[in-house]
């Protein structure tokens, strides 16, 4: 057994925590849980502080439920909402279910060891749950008052929209109560763990085991995580970051997390990865005395693509990475499907061009100004070759008169514009 309280205090996780839970915690071992709404068929990197206390859990000796919420998936969780969200059928939520169980597997460790992960579904035992029973045998035990006291209830009755609060997402605090209450019973399950905004959510589950059954129950709740820059953690331009491959490729996942500045990236190395106090304080040396190198932001990119995809995906992320930022290989870029090279060049400017038209070939200021937009005039291609800042299929041309043809497409498809460093652009040629 190890303190699972003090790793997540030192690596900057810990929010909130009940009395008495750490002591009771190091006693021996315990079940805990946490619970995942299946909104999506994927978790994103929004969940990944969840998945990590859960993980921390685990290798602290510790028993690690994990609630997939079949039934609540149906209702919705007013916390850190302004509105009320669209309510998911049956048939959404089993694919969803199926989609987070597969992904929570790799992960933890699944078993019939005595700490080995367990994964629940509430609508296992609401199914069959009455309205009436519910309201008899569990609304009676908390009160109005104590709900309304709730601050995720106070925002959205106060909300500035005006939209108020339905009488479903306000018994939500109730559902996840007798969540709780249920595990605690049936697999003495001792303690909810959830994000910081889930904290009233997890007090109210304690207090109804106390009030029902004079029993006691404890609750920790984690760090919301926060970009320094004040936006939004696990989203980009494109959207959310998904763990999930088909929705975000290992290349931008990997991304992701390599494009961390200095100061997020210095927190999440603790929160993210599993490496020890001493191994994060040394690659944080190594990092304060070379910065340009991004020795932190590599190192935590290479530790979550690994465990959130495979080997294999990291090093296609590496080498993608290479390829586009550094002196990479177009024989790297031979190995890549027409799929994958739309994946890597996804948002990036496009454009496409008649194979015919190539045939005969085409001088490069005509291809670049006339054929494409990528440049306003001939004038200006002509402009940036003489300052060095132009390269076509990593390679920088003589001068804007240089004849492209068929024969200088990448993959029999695609042309590759780099300009400057960082912007890229993308020819098609189709047909």
């Amino acid at each position: 057994m190890t303190n699972f309280v003090e790793e997540l205090r030192w690596r900057g996780m810990l929010h909130d925590i009940m009395p008495n839970t750490e002591e009771k915690l190091n006693e021996g071992m315990c079940a805990g849980y946490i619970g995942f709404d299946p909104t999506a068929d994927s978790l994103h990197v929004g969940h990944l502080t969840q998945i990590m206390t859960l993980i921390h859990f685990q290798r602290a000796g510790h028993k690690p439920y994990a609630l997939v919420g079949g039934a609540t998936g149906m209702v919705g969780d007013p916390s850190g909402k302004s509105a009320e969200r669209n309510l998911l059928t049956e048939e959404s939520l089993e694919h969803n279910l199926n989609g987070i169980k597969a992904q929570l597997s790799k992960f933890l460790v699944f078993g019939e060891e005595s700490n080995d992960a367990v994964m629940v579904n509430n609508a296992d035992w609401f199914k069959n749950f009455s309205f009436l029973d519910f309201i008899r045998d569990v609304g009676k035990h908390i009160t109005v008052n104590y709900m309304m006291a709730k601050d995720s209830v106070k925002k959205r009755l106060n909300g500035e929209a005006g939209a108020g609060l339905s009488f479903t997402e306000f018994s939500y605090q109730l559902i996840q109560g007798y969540d709780f209450y249920y595990l605690w019973k049936n697999h003495n399950c001792i303690l909810q763990m959830g994000g910081s905004d889930q904290w009233g959510n997890i007090v109210t589950g304690t207090e109804f085991i106390r009030r029902k059954d004079n029993g006691t129950a404890y609750a920790l709740t984690t760090q919301l995580i926060k970009k320094a820059d004040g936006t939004k953690f696990g989203k980009t331009e494109s959207g959310a970051v998904w763990l999930d491959a088909s929705k975000t490729s290992p290349y931008r996942f990997y991304q992701f997390w390599l494009n961390a500045s200095d100061e997020d990236v210095k927190k999440w190395i603790r929160i993210f990865t599993l490496k020890s106090k001493e191994e994060i304080e040394r690659l944080e040396q190594e990092h304060d005395q070379a910065p340009h190198m991004r020795i932190l932001q590599k190192a935590l990119a290479e530790d979550i693509t690994l465990r959130t995809h495979s080997e294999a995906a990291l090093e296609t992320a590496i080498k993608t990475s290479g390829f586009l930022f550094g002196n990479g290989s177009l024989d790297f870029f031979a190995t890549l499907n027409d799929e994958q090279v739309l994946e890597i060049f996804d948002g990036v400017p496009q454009f496409n061009i008649a194979k015919a038209e190539l045939e005969q070939g085409l001088d490069l200021g005509t291809l670049l100004a006339e054929k494409t937009n990528i440049f306003p005039s001939k004038g200006e291609v002509k402009k940036t070759i003489q300052g060095g800042g132009l390269s076509i299929n990593k390679a920088k041309p003589a001068d804007a008169g240089q004849q492209y043809n068929t024969s200088d497409l990448l993959n029999d498809k695609f042309i590759i514009v780099q300009k400057g460093k960082k912007n890229y652009f993308l020819i098609t040629a189709e047909g």
